[in-house]
């Protein structure tokens, strides 16, 4: 099974893919070649730093976002997006201006407006991941690792697989027919982040 863990320039890729190899992934491709990404059997997209570069640079490598499309969206491969790489699949993000996102699950990612102001943003740190009715098998409650200034406002509450608590809700998890994206960082949360990273590699959604 060939993982594709997709270089773009946005994410802490070494550490995925050590993550990766940890929770049992045998063939860990580093790669910015679409047709790799077109012909993988899961597709992992990291993400650090603000949704417009991220996405500016994801839609610079030629057939990129293309070649995702059709292998996931198309051929229903399982796809992982981490951090700013679920923030991506959103509609749109608000980070340094409006800009466009995948929209392949739908909403918004927008600046998180706690409602004590006495909470500090960014959301930082090890905090719980409550399941809702809607998570799919390969997510489990628990603690994970979360570092982000902006949070998912999904469209439809049937795409929320998680939730944890920032000075009020703040979505944790997304999942929509083969794709999941998490806000946390699995490849920083120990135990927790290992375990899910190895649902992920077995999910046959």
């Amino acid at each position: 099974m060939t993982v594709a863990l997709i270089d773009y320039g946005a994410g802490n890729l070494h550490s995925v893919h050590n993550a990766l190899r940890k929770a049992g992934a045998r063939d860990v491709v580093i790669t910015a070649d679409a047709e790799v990404v077109r012909t993988a059997d899961r597709i992992v997209l990291p993400g650090v730093g603000a949704f417009r570069a991220c996405r500016d640079a994801l839609v610079a490598i030629p057939g990129m976002v293309e070649a995702m499309g059709d292998a996931v969206r198309t051929r229903g491969v399982p796809f992982l997006g981490v951090c700013v790489g679920m923030q991506l699949l959103a509609d749109a993000g608000e980070e340094f201006g409006r800009h466009e996102g995948l929209g392949w699950v739908p909403g918004t990612v927008r600046r998180i407006e706690p409602a004590d102001p006495a909470v500090k943003v960014p959301h930082m740190g090890w905090n719980d991941v409550r399941l809702t009715a809607a998570a799919p098998g390969l997510l489990e409650g628990g603690e994970a690792y979360f570092l982000h200034s902006y949070h998912f406002d999904a469209a439809d509450p049937a795409h929320v697989a998680a939730l944890t608590d920032h000075g009020g809700p703040l979505v944790a998890a997304v999942a929509r027919d083969t794709i999941v994206g998490c806000q946390f960082h699995p490849e920083k949360s120990q135990r927790y982040g290992l375990s899910f990273l190895t649902r992920f590699l077995e999910w046959r959604p």
